[in-house]
């Protein structure tokens, strides 16, 4: 597909079905035969896999009950994620890595290492519900000599303050976290070297435990709004 907006609604339809996989180890319900359908349809419609893995899908499909379920669910699943991460591939950039399913932490621990990952200068993290679980799982992920910055809300979470010293006792990186108004966070959003922006769908704290969630990169008029409004709230933010 080289059209944009099919790509993007390809990738979104697509991604959007993945995150919502039935079980299908389980015995099979309309539902899942509708899922099966769909995402069969998806593929065929965008080319996103080849004829002989088209073969085992559809074989694996229609098969999704006796001895060999498990390994035709295993089958339906690895071309459906084949195909996501080719739909992915002619997505606009900044819808690329949107998906990430309940429950697969180390999806979300990639995601967010990757964002993280391209900065060079200066990682800006919005959270208002901020707790240490950022500052130990996520914040490390950032490069060698990037400073941190964490603007949570000024009701913040008891456990932040005693994992930022503990930071500041062996981290390398420079961090500093500060407190805004009352109510005045409403995003959760990464800002890398104050020119992209990537948005979070859930809070760090609660990142993919029990529903989907993404990151996606902003595009950049819309990302640079974002980092101006924020650093003008950083500037009256009180340091914890």
């Amino acid at each position: 597909m080289t059209d944009q907006l099919t790509a993007e609604a390809l990738y979104l339809r697509l991604g959007g079905l993945i995150a919502d996989t039935p079980d299908l180890n389980a015995d099979p319900t309309g539902a899942t035969y509708r899922w099966v359908a769909q995402v069969l349809a998806l593929i065929e419609a965008g080319k996103l896999a080849d004829s002989t893995s088209l073969v085992y899908f559809k074989i694996a499909s229609q098969n999704l009950q006796g001895p060999l379920r498990d390994t035709n669910a295993s089958m339906i699943l690895t071309v459906a994620h084949q195909a996501l991460a080719k739909a992915e591939l002619q997505a606009p950039a900044e819808l690329q890595g949107a998906f990430i399913a309940a429950g697969h932490s180390f999806d979300a621990f990639a995601a967010v290492g990757k964002a993280l990952g391209t900065a060079t200068a200066d990682v800006f993290i919005i959270d208002p519900y901020a707790d240490a679980k950022l500052l130990i799982d996520y914040a490390p992920l950032a490069p060698d000599g990037v400073s941190v910055r964490v603007l949570t809300d000024a009701v913040y979470s008891k456990s932040l303050k005693p994992a930022a010293e503990h930071w500041a006792q062996q981290m390398k990186q420079p961090l500093e976290v500060r407190l805004g108004a009352p109510r005045s966070l409403h995003d959760r959003l990464i800002l890398i070297d104050g020119k992209t922006a990537f948005v979070l769908g859930q809070s760090f704290k609660d990142l993919a435990k029990r529903a989907h969630t993404s990151l996606v990169r902003m595009p950049p008029d819309a990302g640079k709004l974002k980092i101006d409004a924020y650093e003008v709230m950083w500037s009256s933010a009180t340091p914890l």
